[in-house]
């Protein structure tokens, strides 16, 4: 029999499994980015974001349209990552703008709802550009439209919807010469066209596994083999989860980390708003859940005798998860000296991305007064914006996203800041962000400020050396695995197998007559040595020009270089 309507329960399952189908293929979808570089980041982006509205969904206890909508939209607009994640974000928030206020949904509806988020998605792109993700979900609400009012079949309607995402999508390296080069379909249309056949098999019926990965399956503990009893200094592995009587606050939580580190070593903590997972290796076991009792009732309690079963393996994990811990923990401390430094409101702040220790240590000699940990290798959410928004104690707040693929979440956490005024800077680059804040003067205004910054980063050119994951063609230039390569401002600089011959070529092809300073950013995976030779070069082949070199400290890329 024809079905012609769907539910609340059968739309979140349809949800969940377009999520799942996302989630199983990411890596696929981030192996499709068009330049072969190690951060390749589209299906990574669109799983998280979409993984924070299922965060959302799964916590609804009687889930009908309304929740529903209101969770998907509220979810994937906060946990939003890079320029894909957002336009994501805002699909659905289109969506389920229609959908929230009827009990089920017919191909009426349905049609409505994909025409609603594609304007949607459209308003939040400055500049829309056909062959993307915007593309294929505008053929999918046109064939939506089309076939909506003859529909007698809703199955057979979803079927030839999501079909024709897939031929639109198929189309997309015929709009953007830049993937057809390369050979590959857009990421993120591709990421789309995955949640649309994910939430079809829901719809038809098929099996599909709705277990999520979590942050927290990193804290479940292998048992080991064997371990000598005298290596072992804390004999018993306890393990158990708090259920919180109301959330704990970051100082109480490391305090309590703190506590057990006075009892124990091999400290996991993981906490949320509700529960604490708590991992130690201590000698009196009653005194961890002693404590824990202060702050709630506990659940799946064990206690393991490490000097009875010689668990090698556990205490070997236990420990490299504990350094992983501890380094967390010391970020975290920073973190809230940070906020607490900040405390008086002032008239201006600045928050900026950052992509390495260096950099970060470059921003707050500048003035900078929060950093946001990400940049290219990850993305921060609209929801770490917000974050970092409320931390900064200031009437105006600047934020330098450093990134293209962050502009669109610093937009999104600009328009819903409602008690500060928010400029978003439209930084692309770290060396943008740097001439950004250099260029700020305290005497003027923030809306003169912000003009004069986003005019100053228009004379920067920034190029960043990294190497090739995979064979392409792009650019007119034939990429093969191992390569190194330079990228600048619009494409390809530079391809070779040595770090500083190409570094040296992206310097030649951003020069110009009316270049005066060199600056170069050196990663974790380049030695100051080299930096230093790489400068030295730059100096002789210019003479008229400045060099400087700074640690940047960046993982990825073996150094940035900016040309102003």
């Amino acid at each position: 029999m024809a079905t012609n309507k769907i539910d609340a329960g059968l739309f979140a399952k349809m949800f969940l499994a377009g999520a799942k189908n996302l989630e199983v293929k990411k890596e696929w979808i981030n192996e499709l980015n068009v330049f072969p570089v190690p951060d390749g980041d589209t299906g990574t982006n669109m799983t998280l974001t979409i993984m924070s509205a299922v965060k959302e969904v799964n916590s609804l206890e009687e889930p009908n349209m309304y929740n529903l909508a209101k969770a998907i939209s509220s979810g994937s607009l906060r946990g939003a990552r890079g320029n894909s994640g957002v336009i994501l974000s805002q699909l659905l928030r289109g969506f389920t703008k229609v959908i929230r206020d009827y009990d089920e949904i017919d191909a009426l509806v349905l049609a409505a709802a994909m025409e609603k988020a594609v304007e949607t998605a459209y308003k939040a792109v400055m500049k829309p550009k056909e062959g993307t993700i915007l593309t294929v979900a505008k053929g999918a609400a046109a064939k939506a439209a089309e076939l909506a009012i003859d529909c007698e079949d809703l199955g057979n309607f979803i079927e030839d919807v999501v079909a024709h995402a897939r031929y639109v999508l198929s189309q997309t390296p015929e709009m953007l010469p830049v993937l057809k080069e390369a050979g590959v379909v857009d990421s993120g249309g591709q990421g789309l066209v995955t949640v649309l056949e994910g939430a079809l098999d829901a719809f038809l019926g098929k099996e599909i596994d709705l277990n999520f990965e979590t942050p927290e399956a990193k804290t479940d503990f292998v048992k080991p083999s064997k371990e000598t009893e005298q290596e072992i200094k804390f004999g018993y592995c306890t393990e158990f989860i708090i259920m919180l009587e109301q959330p704990m606050p970051e100082e109480e939580e490391l305090a309590f980390k703190d506590f057990l580190n006075s009892i124990g070593d091999s400290i996991v903590l993981v906490a949320d708003d509700e529960i604490v997972k708590v991992h130690v290796h201590t000698n009196d076991p009653g005194k961890a859940i002693s404590k824990a009792l202060t702050y709630g009732q506990l659940t799946r309690m064990k206690i393991d005798n490490m000097r009875e079963e010689h668990q090698e393996r556990l205490i070997k994990n236990a420990e490299k998860l504990a350094k992983e811990q501890a380094a967390e923990d010391e970020k975290r401390r920073k973190e809230l000296e940070q906020e607490k430094a900040a405390e008086e409101e002032k008239e201006t702040g600045f928050l900026a991305v950052s992509i390495g220790d260096g950099i970060g240590t470059i921003f707050r000699e500048l003035g900078v007064d929060y950093l946001i940990e990400g940049g290219q290798t990850m993305n921060p959410s609209t929801e770490d914006m917000l974050t970092a928004i409320g931390k900064v104690h200031a009437k105006n707040i600047f934020i330098f996203p450093n990134n293209k693929n962050i502009i669109l979440a610093a937009n999104q956490a600009q328009s819903m800041t409602k008690d500060r005024k928010v400029f978003v800077i439209p930084t692309t680059t770290v060396p943008q962000g740097i001439t950004a804040m250099i260029s700020y003067v305290q005497e003027k205004s923030p809306e003169e400020n912000a003009e004069e910054m986003a005019e100053a980063i228009k004379g920067v050119k920034t190029g960043q050396v990294t190497y090739a994951v995979r064979d392409t063609h792009i650019d007119d230039k034939e990429i093969h695995q191992g390569d190194i390569m330079g990228i600048g401002d619009q494409g390809i600089l530079a391809v070779g197998q040595d770090v500083l011959t190409v570094s040296r070529e992206v310097v030649d092809a951003m020069m110009d007559e009316e270049s005066e300073l060199v600056s170069i950013y050196y990663g974790a995976d380049m030695s100051e040595e080299d930096a230093e030779k790489l400068g030295e070069m730059v100096g002789e082949a210019y003479p008229d020009c400045d060099v400087e070199v700074n640690f940047g400290g960046q993982p990825i890329y073996y150094c940035v270089i900016s040309v102003e």
